[in-house]
């Protein structure tokens, strides 16, 4: 019988069905940071369970942690406080831990594939919406709640609905500045932030097929921002020529074994999915937000749409923009480069060669967030760092910072952000701030021209 790729993984990971009912769901790899795992050791300690399988779980501090001054005390009580936690748990229960400063530390969706831990065909969950950016590598991954956090520190398992299956197939060519950010969010703005609920999707066609890892990542990571439970892009070349050599990577007999193993994983040709949606590259041009969802998303060149609901109307109000304006010269005080959306080295890059030879608008404040120490000291190998640096860019160290404010990275109350993040809720990078998701080459046009640009008449 034909299978998807899902279904592939899926099947290889099931210890137990029950009939019409829920499975449960082997997970191969346990991703942790310091926000929602104190809880579930916590938990656990209470009712004298030992940790099942501490060699499978991987932590790293990245959401609360300062992304200034790194080696001093870190000054937030409360974040002082969950590192602290954190730090005293992992060595508990003998897990491994990129704390704060280690050469490998970062947001854990970059850290984890950059250090080969995440491979294709595995199943992988952390407390965090975004896992789905592993999917990129043709991994189920997702995002759990504390008390399923607790749930596979106990038993390396989970007890799970399947989803269904859906497949988004993108042919034809990217335009130029078309980034793999405006693909995810032009798909976003068609099939609204509901489509994917109660599904897993899978990302197929020629634009993913020509995408660089960093860019599959960034596409996966949104998969949840359109309700699907986790995204995929199955393992062809590119994916094995990105894993291989890294630090946790197989090695000799173990890499051909697992690279026979990882070329059967795509979906087989006659494999039936449960909804389909097809687009041509060639509508898609640069994006930009508008709105308090990602759902609310327009190409930069149009105006913003006209629609008769309330939550809209809410949003624009929020927003402070009018049914059918524009963005165009709207000025712009603030931008963010980093998340783990757009904070892999590909983004800087991106960001630098745009950036060489101009200056930054003087009223904007730009931040440059690496998702990790590699990406940090990449930056800086490359001579990026001096090209931002010129340019009047602030270069800040690792860490999740303004894409969801929880540490001193916080957008002022009425401030635009154009922000390479993956959320624009209300009050997302700062009590009463206002975000515009983009691609890192719009935000980083934002920061030089001081407003919003037509990036394509820019680059033309």
């Amino acid at each position: 019988m034909s299978k998807t790729l899902f279904d592939k993984v899926w099947d290889a990971h099931r210890v137990h069905s029950i009939e019409n009912g829920p499975q449960i769901l082997y997970i191969d790899k346990h991703l942790i940071h310091e926000v929602t795992s104190p809880q579930a050791f916590r938990e656990l300690e209470l009712r004298e369970i030992p940790l099942f399988r501490p060699q499978q779980v991987v932590a790293t501090a990245d959401h609360n942690t300062p992304t200034k001054d790194q080696h001093l005390p870190v000054k937030d009580e409360l974040s002082r406080k969950q590192l602290t936690q954190l730090s005293e748990n992992c060595e508990k229960n003998g897990i491994r831990l990129y704390e704060l400063g280690h050469k490998y530390n970062g947001i854990v969706h970059v850290m984890a594939p950059e250090l080969g831990i995440t491979q294709p065909g595995m199943s992988i969950v952390c407390g965090d919406s975004h896992t789905s950016t592993h999917g990129a590598f043709g991994s189920i991954a997702f995002g759990i709640g504390t008390s399923q956090v607790a749930q596979v520190f106990a038993s390396q398992c989970l007890l799970l609905t399947k989803p269904k299956s859906m497949r988004i197939t993108v042919n034809g060519k990217l335009r130029k500045g078309v980034l793999p950010k405006d693909v995810i969010l032009y798909i976003i703005s068609k099939i609204g932030t509901n489509a994917g609920t109660g599904y897993f999707c899978e990302y197929a066609g020629e634009v993913f097929e020509n995408m660089s890892m960093e860019g599959r990542m960034t596409v996966c990571n949104m998969s949840i921002e359109m309700g699907a439970r986790g995204g995929m892009i199955a393992p062809d070349q590119t994916t094995f020529a990105y894993v291989k050599g890294r630090k946790f990577a197989p090695k000799g007999e173990d890499w051909e074994s697992k690279l026979a193993y990882w070329k059967s994983l795509p979906s087989d040709d006659q494999a039936e999915f449960d909804k389909e949606y097809a687009f041509d590259a060639e509508d898609i041009e640069p994006m930009i937000t508008f709105g308090t969802n990602p759902g609310m998303g327009i190409k930069v060149s149009e105006n913003i749409p006209s629609r008769d609901d309330a939550s809209f109307e809410k949003s624009l109000k929020y927003m402070d923009f009018k049914k059918g304006e524009s963005l165009i010269h709207k000025p712009v005080n603030y931008v963010f480069i980093g998340s783990c959306t757009n904070s892999r080295i590909e983004d800087f890059r991106v960001a630098a060669e745009f950036v060489k030879g101009r200056q930054k608008a003087e009223h904007v404040t730009a931040w440059l967030v690496p998702g990790s120490k590699q990406v940090e000291q990449q930056i800086e190998a490359e001579g990026l760092k001096a090209i931002f640096t010129e340019a009047g860019f602030e270069l800040r160290q690792p860490g999740c910072s303004a894409c969801l404010a929880m540490n001193e990275d916080k957008i002022p109350a009425g401030e635009y952000c154009v922000s390479t993040s993956n959320r624009n809720f209300e009050g997302r990078q700062g009590q009463g701030s206002r975000t515009l998701l983009a691609s890192p080459l719009l935000a980083a046009a934002t920061a030089i021209e001081g407003k919003i640009v037509d990036l394509t008449k820019f680059l033309n």
